[in-house]
């Protein structure tokens, strides 16, 4: 059997590993940056974000723009906007990835896509986050009704047009658990605003 080129080699790290690794972890599964060179110049591999790359010839992503997230900011956790695109309650089109980092983290060096970040305190960020397996990657979301309670808190910073179509959106998805929602807005002191806008959609 004829023994496989460092290239070859390289190759199949990547397929096994989803078809995406950072420079980093290809460095880790044995594969040099000479080889990673090659293939990107040979247009096998392209860079989906600095020190990024994806195999070109595996299936297009669903998400790529949560691809960096996933492998680059291993404590982000998608949030506002961009969770509820994922959880399709707002007709809103993310002209950004929102982000939630922890309070103390430094600001990521992610040149594409475009990123917008929101600093939590260690209560905001460890609750009501669920992990996603998309396109060979873990990604961390917020679930939907610590999606709308975060869209309350940050209202001033997202638009409170956007928070209330959400709402709506929410409540007519006929996945709405409202108990679960006022849980979450009592915990983190926005349940004066939730309960009188929820009680208004759900009697209209």
């Amino acid at each position: 059997m004829k023994k496989k080129s460092k290239l070859e080699l390289a190759v199949d790290a990547f397929k096994e590993a989803g078809g995406i690794l950072t420079m980093s972890e290809a460095i880790k599964l044995g594969t040099h940056r000479r080889e990673l060179y090659s293939l990107r110049d040979s247009g096998e591999l392209e860079v989906v974000s600095r020190g990024l790359y994806r195999l070109v010839n595996m299936p297009d992503p669903s998400l790529p723009d949560f691809i960096p997230v996933a492998k680059k900011i291993p404590h982000g956790v998608i949030c506002l906007i961009s969770a509820l695109a994922f959880h399709e309650i707002t007709t809103q089109i993310p002209h950004f990835v929102y982000v939630a980092l922890p309070s103390q983290a430094h600001k990521p060096s992610i040149s594409h896509p475009p990123m917008r970040y929101f600093w939590y305190s260690q209560k905001l960020l460890g609750t009501g986050v669920h992990e996603h397996a998309i396109d060979g990657c873990t990604v961390m979301i917020f679930n939907v009704e610590k999606t709308l309670v975060d869209c309350v808190k940050f209202r001033n910073k997202i638009g409170m047009d956007v928070v209330l179509e959400a709402l709506k959106m929410y409540w007519h998805s006929r996945k709405a658990n409202l108990e679960k929602l006022f849980e979450y807005a009592k915990l983190f002191r926005v349940e004066k605003i939730v309960k009188p806008i929820m009680e208004t959609i759900v009697s209209g």
